[in-house]
């Protein structure tokens, strides 16, 4: 349908703006940017990428933006454009045209192509009325503003049908008669989220990533210039022994696919499949699908499975997850912790201090909810400062799934370390012993943690502090710990790993201020001025960190 009417302009006249700039960008035919490090190795059967790695560079396909990233989208297109047999695809969202695109090339060149979408994501936003439009959500408001400005290709502040036709990739998908189903196949109304974010091309090779196929889970934002997409990550995995377990899943959600019986499996309805491993060249894989029902033992789940994998630790853990919400990972990484595991971890700030946040745990502190804790909820009695949020552009998020344990084996897929993940969703996870691999989700750790902001902010202790006030006795009595003031770094015996816990405070610098204190001991905040590699605004991140 045409959407020519003025009813559906509202407010676009700031988008028009920002679609101005984009075509100003196309004209002068921007530069890639150059990368700040270099590239690591690769495995030859497991490559590892990042949206917001600083090893390699692109210009935007939809922006036209030069900007610093594997450019994810395209190693996806690049994986769909080999297949001479078969493609797979299963992903909560896909509204990127040009991977519709490749799947609709694929489809006409007699390739077998097959598309599974959450049923939230899978009506077209070119189908919708504007009545429709005008009663959205504020976020869903803001979703349909980022499609206009992805579809309107000659940029009048319409969308018209052919320009639908052209960028919307569900319409894509339907014009050109590619098979699609949603969780709802199986007669349900769908149960939990159908969250995989998985290609399979031929049987021999599988796309694994935290990402949705969107702008803002791929590239960045278009309301936001500077945005580069969510933080995620994408694996490119050559294997046909683990392709056909990854086909195996996909047949059990697609059953007889469109039109077909409501023979498809979602959530608990599928039969329970325990972790498998499989090597791949020199490496080991364990794989799992959840969800897990309650009826089986927490053990044989996949929140299990990422137990298991904790608990093996000898010398360090570190997180970086969209969300943290299950109290018995936490409670695990307590124990690796007081064994002397150096644990650290980033949340993204969305979740990370919310009531069931276990980040909270690990700071030794409990935010209520309506006077009520969570249930079994166990704030560590040796709270740690090494867990924080990261500083990220404006609109993106942190959006990975990982772990890394001892530097050389990693936990990631496309699920979250959560109950609702582990019990109701559709999600893949997978377990990877490879040093080679675990160097690049170590470099984007590191990336990330670098500049995070770590600790309890004031306004999380005050908010502790006036709850116990206000609900008294109701309260079940979880005190806060004595670290909850952020316990503070002494600049004058601090080893080197206690340094790099500090905002902003690298292994080189970390070393600098170790130098320094073997001249002269440090008396103040101000002796820090002294430091290369220390300005105005570090001095003001670490003035509540920092003793002497």
């Amino acid at each position: 349908m045409l959407f020519s009417s003025a009813k559906l302009r509202f407010g676009y006249v700031l988008l028009l703006a920002l679609s101005l700039t984009a075509c100003l960008n196309r004209q002068s035919s921007p530069q890639r940017l150059v990368p700040t490090v270099s590239p690591l190795p690769q495995d030859p059967y497991l490559e590892a990428y990042f949206n917001q790695s600083q090893a390699s560079s692109y210009i935007e396909p939809y922006r036209k933006q030069p900007r610093l990233g594997d450019n994810l989208e395209q190693i996806i297109i690049n994986g769909i454009s080999e297949a001479s047999l078969t493609v797979d695809v299963a992903v909560q969202e896909l509204r990127l045209p040009d991977i519709a695109a490749a799947l609709v090339e694929r489809h006409q060149a007699g390739v077998k192509v097959r598309v599974i979408i959450e049923n939230t994501y899978n009506r077209p936003w070119g189908s919708l009325t504007a009545s429709e439009v005008a009663q959205l959500s504020e976020r869903e408001s803001d979703r349909y503003s980022e499609f206009v400005q992805l579809t309107d290709i000659n940029m009048d502040g319409d969308i018209s049908q052919d320009e639908i036709n052209q960028r919307d990739a569900l319409v894509m998908l339907s014009n050109a008669g590619v098979p699609r189903i949603d969780d709802t196949a199986d007669g349900s109304k769908g149960s939990g989220l159908m969250h995989h974010k998985f290609v399979i091309v031929d049987g021999r090779s599988i796309i694994v990533s935290s990402a949705n196929f969107t702008t803002s889970g791929l590239h960045g934002d278009f309301s936001e210039p500077n945005s580069r997409g969510n933080a995620n990550n994408l694996l490119k995995i050559e294997s046909a022994e683990l392709a056909q377990i990854f086909t195996e899943e996909f047949n059990i959600l697609w059953g007889d696919g469109p039109a077909g019986k409501p023979d498809s499996k979602f959530g608990v309805k599928k039969p329970f499949r325990p972790n498998r491993q499989i090597s791949i060249g020199n490496t080991k894989v364990t794989v799992q699908f959840a969800p897990t029902s309650s009826l089986l033992t927490w053990q044989e789940s996949v929140n299990g499975l990422i137990n298991q994998t904790l608990a093996k630790s000898d010398q360090s853990i570190d997180l970086a997850l969209f969300v943290f919400s299950s109290q018995q990972l936490v409670n695990t990484l307590e124990n690796q912790s007081q064994k002397g595991v150096l644990v650290k971890g980033l949340i993204d700030p969305s979740f990370a201090y919310r009531s069931y946040s276990e980040g909270l745990d690990m700071m030794g502190i409990a935010l209520a909810n309506k006077c009520k804790y969570e249930e079994n909820n166990r704030p560590w009695q040796k709270p740690i400062s090494t867990i924080g949020v990261p500083n990220l552009p404006p609109g993106d998020r942190l959006h990975h799934k990982f772990g890394i344990i001892d530097n050389k084996i990693i936990i990631t897929g496309s699920h979250n370390w959560s109950e609702a993940a582990n019990k109701t969703n559709d999600e893949i996870l997978l377990v990877i012993e490879n040093s080679t691999v675990a160097a690049h989700f170590q470099r984007e750790f590191q990336r990330l943690y670098q500049t995070a902001t770590l600790g309890i902010p004031s306004w999380v202790i005050k908010t502790a502090q006036q709850q116990q006030k206000e609900c008294g006795n109701l309260l079940i009595e979880t005190p806060i710990s004595e670290v909850n003031t952020q316990s503070k770094i002494n600049l004058n015996t601090a080893t080197l790993e206690e340094l790099i816990t500090l905002p902003g405070v690298g292994p080189k610098l970390a070393e600098r201020i170790i130098e320094a204190r073997q001249e002269k001991s440090f008396t103040s905040l101000a002796d820090l001025d002294n430091i290369s590699g220390i300005g105005a605004k570090m001095l003001d991140k670490l003035s509540d960190r920092v003793t002497w």
